[in-house]
């Protein structure tokens, strides 16, 4: 029975966002504040999202430093606050550091979703708790397509569905005997692990945090995988593991009673003696081997919990099953179907140097959130947003700081960008934040967009402009202190401009 206490009862609106994690909290919220009607709808009992089970040893990995150089409510601290929603209520900025009990720059899981569920009750977020999203079909109408979610508690309608559901259903490779193993989302508490042989498949975050927390209850551990492991300093971005979980490899170089083992899993079985034998083939010669187990714990990854949407033709890509997206994370085969939160990931960017963007962490997919809420508004409810003119003798300055303090900027580099369009027209204007892609394929007026880069090992602005319809770019120099205010920025970025601003200098 449905229960009509609850806010958002089945019926149509404009917008149905499924899911109540950090997506679907800070979507909700730019929803609301542009004044878009919508109903949120949610499996949980509660906000967080993952957040309410993992990370299962509990320390997050992205930081928030309470004590950076900037005030905790202005835009510049969210560069050292990886974890808080943004909100344009000063109060409801950087609540991450509200709940952190100063014992590590790194939340723990429970700080993490204490602070979501403070945001969605002070921000005032309706989300209807304990609704299931079970299937989605799609239905022409005279006025255009509807979709139509089939929930636990009845049908929703609506012209636009997004879904941020996460990357959050496990996932097992077809490995033989794979069924022996546990996986990480039903790991143990550590003590039940005492004195046991643990055989970890997989070398990646998960793997090393499953490996961390055990030290000191196992008596033994192997991680396993067919590649060896890099840690995020090897690989110079946040790809590899993380640095805080380099333990298992001293423990390993040292025969602290960790192996590391290159190798594929070539099945698991039980032994006569009951323990599991875990067959393997070396990475470096073919060689077969095996090892004994009394656990085996599968820290083989996660797939995005789709349901029947590649049915209705959302495609999509990867292990992961994220849906194929378009620059503003719209399903590139279904349009009308939008994504939020750590999905977004399946809208690549650029990858300039290799590096992907952050859109699998809050610290990215909360200002793709912003960008994708802005899209919609303007394309699907006539809603413009509002675009401040910056005068031609401060358009310089304005470019070096938001390269120096942008948040945006930081947080996704090379995949978002500040723009500024220079229309004869409408003179300079501020464009605001939008994927560089679009700078770069959109086309439209002269424009300039900052963003700020990395290679792996340096970080630095670089300068696109667009002038008579082709697209130039200007990596600016590295600063060790990051700081690209200076003189030597000034001068450099002043001669790019002038070839730019001309005609909007006219208007």
């Amino acid at each position: 029975m449905t229960d009509t206490a609850q806010p958002y009862p089945p019926g149509e609106y404009p917008i149905v966002v499924v899911g109540s994690g950090p997506g679907a909290l800070q979507t909700s919220y730019f929803l609301g504040r542009r004044g878009i009607e919508h109903a949120v709808i949610s499996a949980d009992s509660g906000p967080g999202g993952m957040f309410r089970k993992w990370p299962f040893f509990q320390r997050l990995l992205s930081w928030t430093k309470p004590y950076a150089p900037a005030e905790k409510t202005s835009r510049a601290f969210e560069r050292w606050d990886w974890n808080s929603l943004l909100a344009r209520e000063p109060e409801l900025r950087s609540l991450a550091a509200e709940f952190m009990d100063g014992s590590s720059d790194f939340p723990s899981r429970p700080e993490m979703e204490a602070q979501l569920t403070a945001f969605a009750d002070r921000a005032g977020l309706q989300i209807r708790y304990g609704c299931r999203w079970e299937a989605t079909r799609r239905e022409e109408t005279a006025d255009g397509d509807r979709f139509i979610l089939t929930t636990s508690d009845g049908e929703y309608r609506c012209r636009y569905a997004i879904f941020a559901v996460g990357v959050a259903e496990p996932w097992n490779p077809p490995t033989p005997g794979i069924e022996l193993a546990v996986h990480y989302a039903d790991t143990r508490a550590a003590e039940s692990y005492a004195g046991k042989r643990l055989f970890i498949i997989g070398k990646q975050n998960s793997g090393f945090e499953l490996a961390t927390g055990l030290l000191q209850w196992a008596s033994r551990i192997s991680l396993a995988s067919p590649k060896p492991a890099k840690t995020s300093i090897e690989t110079r971005s946040l790809v590899g593991v993380r640095a805080r979980y380099v333990q298992p490899f001293e423990d390993s170089i040292l025969g602290g009673g960790v192996d590391i083992l290159a190798a594929s899993i070539k099945g698991i079985s039980r032994s006569s003696s009951g323990a599991l034998l875990v067959e393997l083939e070396r990475s470096d010669n073919a060689m077969p081997m095996h090892v004994e187990a009394d656990e085996v714990i599968s820290a083989t990854g996660f797939v995005c919990p789709l349901r029947d949407l590649p049915a209705l033709g959302v495609a999509t890509f990867g292990q992961s099953k994220l849906p194929a997206q378009t620059d503003f994370w719209e399903s590139a085969s279904v349009p009308g179907i939008f994504f939020a939160g750590t999905i977004g990931q399946g809208a690549a960017g650029l990858k300039k140097h290799g590096i992907p963007a952050n859109s699998g962490a809050v610290q990215g997919s909360r200002y793709n959130a912003r960008v994708l809420v802005r899209e919609i508004a303007e394309r699907h409810f006539g809603i413009e947003m509002d675009r401040p003119e910056i005068k031609i003798g401060d358009l310089r300055d304005y470019l070096l700081a938001e390269a120096t303090y942008a948040p945006e900027l930081w947080h996704q580099k090379a995949y978002l960008a500040s723009v500024v369009s220079l229309d004869p027209d409408t003179g300079v204007r501020d464009e605001g934040i939008m994927p560089l892609t679009r700078f770069l394929d959109g086309g439209g007026p002269d424009a300039v967009a900052m963003t700020v880069e990395s290679d792996g090992a340096t970080i630095y602005p670089v300068v696109y402009t667009r002038f008579d319809g082709k697209t130039e770019e200007y990596p600016l120099e590295v600063d060790p202190l990051n700081d690209f205010d200076g003189l030597p920025y000034k001068r450099a970025l002043g001669t790019i401009l002038n070839r730019v601003t001309a005609g909007a200098s006219a208007a």
